[in-house]
C-alpha cells in the first residue's frame, strides 16, 4: 500500500472546496461494484474483489490526506454469506492479504488506527487472528480512524444493540437514544456526516442504519475500483453546498 495520488485530480474542483469550511469530519463508504466490475471486462468477479481492495487502500490514503478525521468502509454484510462459497473465501482471504506487515507499518508511518465493527466470530480463526493483529498494533495512534463493518448489518446492530441494552438497563420505559447507542457497534463514536455509495444503486443496503439517520447521502455510477479523489472531492464539495444552503434556509 503506497499512500500515492495514482489518479489524475482536476485540481479547478479541489479548489472550490473551501478547506476552512464545514468539512465531513466522518465519511462512510459503501464500496459496491467489484463483482460487475470484473463481469464487464470479462474477468473473475475474484479480479474486481482484488482491485476493490487495492483502491480501498488507496482511499484510506487519499482521505487521510483530505483531512478526514474517520472513515467506516462497509467491507463484507451479513447478507455477503449467500454469496457462492468460492466467492465468500475468497473475499474473507483479502482481510489475511490486507494485513501485512507493510501494510501495518505504513499504517503506524501515518499515524492511523484500524478497528472493526460487527460479529466477526462466524470468520475463521487466522482472519479472526489478522484483525486481532492489526487493531492491536495501530491502538496507539491517534490520527485519522478507520473502521471496517465485516459482517455487519444494520437491523442486527440494532437487535443485539438493545438486548444488550436491557441487560443493563432494567427499567426498560427510560431507555434512551442515548443508552441504546452505547451498545451500537460503533459505541459512542461520532456518526458518520457523509455517506458515499458507488456503482448507482440509491439504498441503504442495512448499512449503519442507526448512525446514518443525518448524514448527507452521496451516490456516483462509478463502479468501486473505479473510485478515485476526483470523485472524493465531488462528494466532499457538494457535501459542504448542502450544509452551505442549509445555513441560508
Amino acid at each position: 500500500m503506497k499512500w500515492l495520488h495514482v489518479h489524475k485530480v482536476d485540481h479547478d474542483i479541489r479548489n472550490k472546496i473551501d478547506w476552512n469550511g464545514n468539512l465531513p469530519k466522518h465519511i462512510a463508504m459503501m464500496m459496491d461494484g467489484n463483482g460487475r466490475w470484473a463481469t464487464r471486462r470479462g474477468l473473475p468477479r475474484s479480479a474486481g474483489h482484488y482491485a476493490g481492495m487495492q483502491t480501498m487502500r488507496e482511499t484510506i490514503g487519499m482521505c487521510h490526506r483530505n483531512g478526514i478525521a474517520s472513515l467506516t468502509l462497509y467491507a463484507f454484510s451479513t447478507e455477503n454469506w449467500k454469496r457462492p462459497k468460492e466467492e465468500v473465501d475468497y473475499i474473507i482471504s483479502l482481510v489475511v492479504e490486507f494485513v501485512q506487515d507493510t501494510t501495518v507499518q505504513e499504517l503506524n508511518q501515518h499515524d492511523i488506527k484500524i478497528n472493526f465493527i460487527g460479529d466477526i466470530s462466524r470468520f475463521p480463526p487466522e482472519t479472526q487472528e489478522a484483525m486481532r493483529k492489526v487493531v492491536e498494533l495501530t491502538e496507539a495512534n491517534s490520527g485519522m480512524n478507520v473502521y471496517f463493518a465485516m459482517n455487519y448489518g444494520g437491523k442486527s446492530d440494532i437487535v443485539q444493540a438493545v438486548k444488550l441494552c436491557i441487560q443493563e438497563n432494567k427499567n426498560i420505559p427510560d431507555i434512551s437514544e442515548q443508552d441504546l447507542e452505547k451498545f451500537l457497534y460503533t459505541g459512542q463514536n461520532p456518526a458518520p456526516d457523509l455517506l458515499i455509495r458507488t456503482s448507482g444503486e440509491k439504498r441503504l443496503s442495512n448499512f449503519l442504519l442507526w448512525q446514518v439517520a443525518y448524514a448527507e447521502l452521496w451516490f456516483t455510477d462509478v463502479m468501486w475500483p473505479d473510485f478515485n479523489e476526483q470523485l472524493l472531492y465531488e462528494a466532499m464539495l457538494d457535501y459542504q453546498q448542502r450544509k452551505l444552503r442549509a445555513l441560508e434556509v
